[in-house]
This record gives structure tokens, sequence and C-alpha cells, in this order.
């Protein structure tokens, strides 16, 4: 057992020391010597998991893709809100996944002209997990009538990679949970029940309160901790309320609401 804790604790130091890499150097200007460096293991531990750099770059692609158990919602829509805002999260401090998010945009081999193997994985890792999550809200009567998972699943993808890509251009990504925010804002109304909107969080400390959740969960508290919906929590106000009409007061913790834009859809 202590073997295989030793075995899993290397896989892991070196995939991180990877995805640093590949994040602050990009795939083709990678090399496995800096990664060795980074990790701290001998070229013989990372060729045990990893036979190839390419190898290496798919495990980190994997890696990413997997945010863990989230707590559970009382919508299907949280639910969908909860990945968005956590992803959004994690591409702001968590090494794996920018660099996941950086490979998955890499067109090119480090050698020729064929697309990376990669290239293009995570986008549709992402697609399928969001038409899951809105096939699953459909199911639950959460939907309008005219609405198809699969191509709200193809647009929210879209329309996230799109600005997370701009945000990291202007401001190394510092505004991308306020623009995760304001994409919610705008989509959210043309896709779900009115009766739902109110119940939704979109707080801009959501993801944090999530995480937290899931740490208390993991401790056996069995408690729903911060993660749950605001409207379940006493005492707290959602921070950015899609409801027509409604006002948009600050968070607990004094956030203001992003503001919303005239061309929202309500």
């Amino acid at each position: 057992m202590a073997r295989q804790a030793r075995a899993i604790q290397t896989r892991e130091s070196i995939l991180l020391a990877a995805a640093a890499v590949f994040d602050e150097r990009g795939y083709s200007s990678a090399t496995i010597t800096e990664i060795l460096q980074r990790a701290g293991v001998t070229k013989g531990a990372l060729y045990f998991h990893f036979a190839s750099k390419e190898e290496l770059a798919l495990g980190v692609v994997a890696a990413q893709l997997d945010v863990g158990e989230l707590p559970p919602q009382r919508t299907r829509l949280q639910e969908l809100v909860d990945h968005g805002m956590l992803f959004a999260h994690q591409l702001r401090h968590d090494p794996l996944t920018r660099a996941g998010v950086g490979l998955a945009m890499d067109h090119r081999r480090e050698h020729g002209d064929d697309p990376a193997p990669f290239h293009g994985t995570p986008y549709q890792s992402w697609i399928d997990r969001i038409g899951q999550v809105l096939a699953e809200a459909d199911r639950h009567g959460e939907l309008l009538p005219h609405v198809v998972p699969d191509d709200t699943a193809q647009l929210l993808a879209g329309a996230f990679t799109g600005i997370q890509g701009m945000s990291q251009t202007l401001c190394e990504r510092a505004d991308l949970t306020h623009r995760v925010i304001v994409l919610l804002q705008h989509v959210l109304p043309s896709i779900a029940q009115p009766s739902l909107l109110p119940t939704l969080d979109l707080g801009a400390d959501r993801a944090e309160r999530l995480l937290a959740a899931r740490v208390g969960t993991a401790a056996g508290t069995g408690r729903a901790g911060d993660g749950r919906p605001a409207a379940e929590r006493p005492g707290t106000e959602r921070s950015a309320d899609l409801s027509s009409g409604a006002q948009r007061p600050t968070g607990e913790h004094g956030i203001p609401s992003p503001r919303r834009t005239p061309t929202a859809v309500r």
C-alpha cells in the first residue's frame, strides 16, 4: 500500500510539474528535462508513468477534465452554473486546468502539420458534460419548450471558450468570474423556466463556497456548507439575481452584483 501511495504521489507530482511547464512555455517549447527538474523525479520515474511528452500532455488534459464531485443541488440548472463557476475559478488558480485548456487549443504537433492528438478532445468532453446536465434539466422540466440541450451545450462551450481566451489576453483572466456571470445572466433567461431564475446562485464567490462545501463533506461533516443555493442559506442574499425586476443586492461578503447590461434577455 505504501508503494502504491508513493507511485500515485509521484504521478501527481509529474502531472503538476508538466502542467506548469506547458502553461508557461506551451507544448512545443516544453522539454522533458525541465519537467523532470520541476517535478524533482528521475527520468526513469517519469517514463514509468508516461512513455513520451505527448502521453504526458494527454495525462494533463485528462486530469483537468476531472473536477471532482460537486455538492448536489435542488436543480440541474444550478449544477450547470456550478460547473461554469468552478471551471472559471480553476482557470485562475489551477495550473492543470490552465495547461489543459492551452493544450486543447494547440493546433499542431511538435513536428509536422497533423493536428495534435489532444487538440479538440477537451472541447467535446466539455460539450458532452454540459449536454448531459441540460438533458437532465429538460427531463426535470427546468427548460423552456424550445430549448435543444445539445445545441445549447455547443453554444455555452463555445461562448465560454471565447470569453476565457479574451480574459486571458486582456488581464490574465483576472475578470473571468465576472465575465462568466455576465454570460450566464444573458443565456439563462432564454433557456430556463422563469420560476427557477430567482433560485439560481451566481454569486461571485460561488466557486469558493462549493469548494468549502466539498471539503466539509469529505471531512464527514455531512453539511451542505456554503455550497448550497443562496435561497437555502438563512440571512443570505444572492449577488446576481436573474429574476425580472428584482433588486441586485450585494452578496454576504460585500461583493457588488455584476451590472445587468441593457441587452440581457429577460
